[in-house]
């Protein structure tokens, strides 16, 4: 059963759920390592990384020909998972040369896109970036050691974090929690919320690895976004918006677009809340959550993978991102205890990364996805410390 053990976070144990499936210990290994390299050292059709001369890399969004903070700070977490010290390096050397901003009221935040030169293309920060960059870094920290700037990675994780909180306060800008209901906005300067960049789970490791005047913050903050999380996800289908009020309800239409359904952005909800079950079991809605979220997609193809309304309703438009969706469908499996767990593990483990023009967005879903639920998706702490 799902909820036969104690968080990873106590344990230092993850599940493998490939290998309660059957398959090899060295089967899985190979398959994960597999996908690291055709992501990040593949043939062009399939790969996302791309070295740049002297000490710089970037993840190429495909669909769209640019860098952006999601996907290298993805790109990091990816290399700090599987110990690739080089690639995290050359990400994050790009990150703080050309994203990261200096001064002004973004000050440490990070321009959210930028071409493959490192022009910015637009100043504002995607708070999702923020939170994966200040994680990755920390377990860089825990695993390699803090080296000189920039490779003082738990020291440049602070920084980011300490403007995540207290921008604003002496100057211009704005912070990217929310200080009355702690919960992250979609921008920093936004009133409403998207429900996929809620990471709990991450804000529970920055309770212990922040500012210690902000750790308090932290674990408000885990709690905070659990309880968001409930009312943000419908409760017969299991299915969020991509942007929410601070209450949960779908965040009214916005001048670049309307994003009161479930589509792409939304894809990510029910991984992070796997990844919290898996880590911390702090909430046993989470598996209540991830069987209905598998149960409304059980009887559907990946092809025929639409846009929702919150209540199940079709769209005719077809999925962007279907293989995205499959995997973090597959990924509930972490928290699901229902009869469809398992299938949608198999599914996805049969299913090949996806090639083309819109693949950077599935294959960065899936990686993420195997690394879970293969166990590798770990927390590393300084001194390798745990509670």
């Amino acid at each position: 059963m799902a909820n036969s053990r104690q968080g990873a976070f106590f344990t230092g144990e993850y599940r493998n759920v490939f290998s309660e499936m059957g398959y090899s210990e060295e089967a899985v290994g190979s398959r994960l390592e597999e996908i690291w390299q055709e992501l990040f050292h593949g043939s062009p059709d399939v790969r996302l990384y791309h070295p740049m001369d002297g000490d710089k890399g970037y993840m190429v969004d495909t669909g769209n020909d640019d860098a952006r903070t999601e996907g290298m700070s993805y790109g990091m977490m990816f290399a700090v998972q599987l110990d690739k010290k080089d690639e995290f390096d050359r990400l994050w050397n790009f990150s703080k040369t050309f994203m990261q901003h200096r001064e002004g009221r973004y000050k440490d935040y990070f321009a959210w896109h930028c071409s493959l030169d490192g022009t910015k293309l637009s100043p504002g920060p995607a708070p999702d970036g923020e939170e994966f960059y200040a994680m990755a870094l920390f377990f860089a920290s825990a695993r390699w050691g803090d080296g000189p700037e920039p490779y003082d990675y738990s020291v440049q994780a602070r920084q980011i974090l300490r403007a995540c909180l207290h921008q604003g306060e002496e100057g211009p800008g704005d912070p990217m929690w929310d200080p009355a209901t702690k919960l992250i906005k979609f921008v920093p300067e936004s009133p409403f919320s998207d429900p996929s960049y809620h990471l709990p789970h991450f804000y529970e490791l920055f309770a212990l690895l922040a500012d210690e005047e902000d750790r308090l913050f932290w674990k408000e903050a885990a709690a905070a976004s659990r309880a968001y999380l409930h009312t943000a996800c419908h409760p017969a289908t299991g299915l969020s918006a991509e942007y929410a009020n601070f209450d949960g309800t779908p965040a009214p239409p916005q001048p670049h677009g309307d994003y009161r359904y479930f589509y792409s952005d939304a894809y990510r909800v029910a991984g992070n809340i796997a990844v919290d079950w898996e880590w911390f079991r702090a909430d046993p809605w989470q598996v209540e959550q991830s069987n209905r979220l598998q149960a409304f997609f059980r009887d559907k193809e990946v092809s025929d993978y639409r846009r929702y309304h919150l209540d199940g309703t079709p769209f005719e438009e077809p999925a962007l991102h279907p293989i995205g969706l499959l995997a973090t469908n597959a990924m509930a499996s972490l928290a699901a205890d229902g009869p469809d767990a398992a299938a949608f593990a198999e599914l996805l483990w049969n299913t090949p990364l996806r090639t083309g023009k819109r693949r950077y967005y599935d294959n960065c879903l899936y990686f993420f996805a195997f690394l879970a639920l293969s166990g590798h998706y770990r927390i590393y702490l300084p001194e390798g410390g745990r509670l």
